[in-house]
């Protein structure tokens, strides 16, 4: 398939009311849902459309409580170039399962939660070790993030 630069491009626009940020809203999202099937037929993934569109809302209801316009605004953009990056095949398939990372990581772990509570030690060492590991709390401060390798957040 030819990428096309342009293909989904969209001028960058503030919203000049909260009807007409919801209704662009609601379009960003209907165009993610109907592109459920396409983008598992692109990446080849083996999970269905059905949990990419699970995924999806749930990503829209995180950021519904959102009241201020030009925060609104900005996730919209952004969730605009994720669409277009995401129908152009501008991404690999690690990125896209890069959604569904923390639910697998949670749902390795919901087993083992259920067996710290019945008093084993191993098992609750066991538990510690992998949720630090998987888990681990993101660097705050300049210098953790250089020898980390990423100052993403600055730029």
């Amino acid at each position: 398939m030819t990428t096309i630069p342009s293909r989904l491009s969209q001028v960058a626009r503030s919203s000049t009311s909260m009807a007409e940020a919801h209704a662009r809203a609601r379009t960003l999202y209907r165009d993610f849902y109907r592109g459920a099937p396409s983008i598992c037929a692109l990446y080849s993934l083996n999970i269905p459309p059905s949990q990419i569109r699970a995924k999806i809302r749930q990503e829209f209801e995180k950021n519904s409580n959102l009241d201020d316009l030009n925060v609104i605004d900005l996730v919209l953009f952004k969730g605009r170039q994720e669409y277009q990056e995401t129908m152009n095949a501008w991404k690999q398939e690690s990125h896209i399962m890069r959604w569904f990372a923390l639910e697998e990581v949670s749902s390795y772990l919901s087993p083992l939660v259920s067996l710290t509570r019945t008093g084993s030690t191993l098992v609750k060492r066991l538990y510690n070790v992998l949720r630090s590991h998987t888990l681990a709390a993101r660097p705050q401060t300049f210098l953790e993030k250089f020898y980390a390798g990423r100052d993403e957040d600055q730029v």
